[in-house]
């Protein structure tokens, strides 16, 4: 306890990390590895140890020893009595139970432990005797195999997250092979394949994690190459699930370009086509499609069309509520989460563990910044006025009004417009998220706008001009927070958000996170209307984006920085 450490540590679990201590970064990045940060004021950092970052961690090989002795090196003060224990005592749980197939009757799973008491003590919950788990020896139960998702997700929700050893069907083979490029002597497997050093350690853990898990890798990263070389790795007909049509033909676009793949092996199962093939790429909104409402979910017999070997989660942190269920009942089949953050707004962190599968690999933003495999990105919050009128409607309005009020500021047009003319000749992409306030924006900026609306052919149409560097300026929708490849993006000006989505922030970052020629550097503006609720929510979007290292710079209007948080 010597008093200079840049952290105080309480007793509840959180933990304050001081902005301004000399070792900040370095607490900054191991805090990330087993604690979640939850606020980001000038001063201090807030982080909250929770039991699933601690299964992360443990899933990642930290023991509880590591934990603790990386808080006692951060700590101030040392560390409030009955934490270290708790520590162990959670991280003790992760791998006591163990999940295995039945040997001579595939009906069956069989949950083992080598504490007999933990099974008496998970005797006493009704909701797992629901899913008929038995007593069958000193140390294990049995289990309908049909309810292996059900079982692993109660079980996480309960507090013993259980690791599943019960195997994955092979699925139907699949030859696939790389396009290889020009072969040189001395060549890395990454200059022949394509694929960089971290995309391959990606790869080789989610292999090592026996057949599920979750890769985390910023937007611009190259997720979609860590997908296929996996899919190459295990040579079996896959399902590919993501976010949009634009998406999908992204995904079909660099299995053409980089595996030998032909066209019609290659299936698209979107509200345009209907096929199922030995790859097939579908989106969330189809599997989530009822006729009426209350109905039945029409597509989600597409996880049965085939014998998959794999299942791909693209942007799996958007994975709708309905597919856990679909995902709790296809657990014999291999799954691969790909995100840029695990934050969801739903609170679901714990079904994507136990049903998806545990956080695998996780590489921060700032290292690939270093690297030079994404942009370096400069954050600035500008702070704009409300004009007299907007005030006295603003004043005697709700709070959801007031908020709504404040979001959709007229004189963030003008602000924009400023920024524009800051970054001649630069592709700049302005995102929103109400359709009269982008319709008004693009109207005053004189520039097209793409929104939900847009026919799909139409949006490909206006993304290609501004990959071409023909059209500088793109007003866009909430459409676009998600795999839109515009790679020469290199200013995102935000006018509105979804209230506090931490997800959304770091996903219309992420739209300018591609590597930039010269100095390899982008610009990310958040207009806020000053004195009003949306400041509020703005600070809480930029949490996750914090805690992967990214500070913004706060002005007024066009005038200079007056500070950092």
């Amino acid at each position: 306890m010597t008093g200079t450490g840049s952290c105080i540590i309480r007793k509840d679990k959180t933990i304050l990390l001081e902005c301004g201590h000399p070792e900040f970064e370095a607490a900054r990045t191991a805090l990330a590895d087993y604690a979640e940060l939850v606020k980001s004021l000038p001063a201090y950092h807030t982080y909250r140890i929770t039991p699933l970052s601690l299964w992360n961690a443990a899933s990642g090989g930290r023991t509880a020893e590591e934990i603790i002795a990386s808080l006692q090196g951060l700590s101030r003060w040392g560390t409030p009595a009955g934490l270290e224990e708790e520590i162990r005592r959670l991280i003790s749980r992760y791998g006591r139970l163990e999940l295995h197939a039945h040997v001579t009757d595939n009906r069956l799973m069989i949950l083992r432990t080598d504490l007999p008491a933990l099974l008496d003590e998970l005797g006493e919950f009704l909701v797992l005797s629901g899913l008929q788990l038995n007593r069958s020896g000193l140390m294990e139960c049995e289990c309908p195999a049909v309810n292996r998702g059900l079982l692993k997700q109660e079980l996480t929700r309960l507090g013993y997250p259980v690791i599943d050893m019960a195997g994955y069907r092979e699925g139907q083979r699949l030859n696939l092979a790389w396009k290889e490029k020009e072969f040189h002597e001395g060549a890395s497997k990454a200059e022949v394949f394509g694929l960089r050093d971290y995309q391959w350690e990606a790869v080789r853990l989610f292999h090592g994690s026996g057949g599920s898990g979750v890769v985390v890798l910023p937007c611009g990263a190259g997720k979609t190459v860590v997908g296929l070389a996996v899919l190459e790795k295990l040579q079996c007909e896959t399902l590919i699930l993501t976010s949009s049509t634009t998406s999908v033909g992204q995904w079909r676009e660099e299995l053409l370009q980089r595996t030998n793949l032909e066209e019609e092996e290659i299936g698209e199962y979107t509200g345009e086509r209907r096929e199922v093939r030995p790859v097939t790429l579908a989106t969330y909104q189809m599997l989530t499609h009822r006729s009426s409402k209350g109905g039945p979910f029409v597509h989600m017999n597409l996880f049965k069309e085939r014998n998959w070997g794999l299942i791909i989660y693209d942007e799996v942190h958007l994975l709708p509520a309905p597919v856990f269920r679909a995902t709790a009942d296809i657990q014999a089949t291999r799954r691969l989460g790909l995100t840029a953050t695990l934050v969801r707004e739903d609170g679901r962190e714990g079904d994507v563990f136990s049903l998806i599968g545990p956080r695998c690999y996780d590489l921060p933003w700032k290292s690939l910044e270093q690297q030079g495999w994404i942009a370096a990105v400069e954050c600035v919050e500008v702070i704009v006025p409300m004009e007299p009128a907007l005030r006295s409607r603003y004043i005697y309005a709700g709070g959801k009004e007031q908020f709504r009020l404040a979001a959709g500021n007229p004189a963030k047009a003008e602000e924009a417009e400023k920024i524009i003319a800051a970054h001649s000749g630069a592709a700049v992409l302005v995102i929103g998220q109400y359709l009269d306030q982008l319709e008004a924006v693009a109207d005053f900026l004189d520039a097209p706008l793409i929104t939900g609306k847009t026919p799909q052919r139409e949006r490909n149409k206006l993304y290609a001009a501004f990959n071409e560097g023909s059209l500088k300026v793109l007003v866009v929708s909430k459409v676009a927070n998600f795999a839109v490849n515009l790679p020469d993006a290199s200013v995102a000006i935000e006018v509105s958000g979804a209230y506090g989505s931490r997800q959304e922030e770091a996903q219309r970052l992420g739209r300018i996170l591609r590597p930039k020629p010269g100095e390899n550097k982008a610009y990310f503006y958040t207009l806020v209307t000053g004195d009003s609720r949306e400041q509020e929510f703005a600070m809480r979007r930029r949490l996750f984006l914090t805690e992967q290292g990214y500070e913004y710079a706060i002005r007024a209007g066009d005038q200079q920085k007056e500070a950092v948080l």
